[in-house]
């Protein structure tokens, strides 16, 4: 997965993921909306100003002090252990 900046401010981050669709994304976002200190979260994969389909581009807005990057790391964590939990669950089942 290739991940490439398109905007970072202390507050907001907007990142492009290479590859990846609506099934990704809206965990992603979904585990980002439950981290604390996020805001906001959402993506686009129809940005106007692209002219068609584009990668996903993921934006990020957080509360003061707490750092997009970070916000990130943790949502992706998140996702790791719901995928892991899942895992486990359909592996006992």
């Amino acid at each position: 997965m290739d991940l490439r900046v398109i905007e970072s401010e202390d507050e907001e981050l907007a990142i492009e993921i290479e590859g990846e669709d609506h099934t990704f994304m809206n965990v992603l976002k979904g585990a980002l909306l439950e981290t604390s200190g996020v805001v906001a979260a959402t993506y686009d994969v129809n940005p106007e100003q692209s002219g068609g389909q584009t990668d996903p581009i993921l934006t990020i807005r957080t509360e003061s002090g707490t750092e997009p990057l970070d916000a990130l790391e943790a949502g992706a964590d998140r996702v790791s252990e719901m995928t892991t939990t899942f895992r486990d669950a359909f592996q006992a089942a």
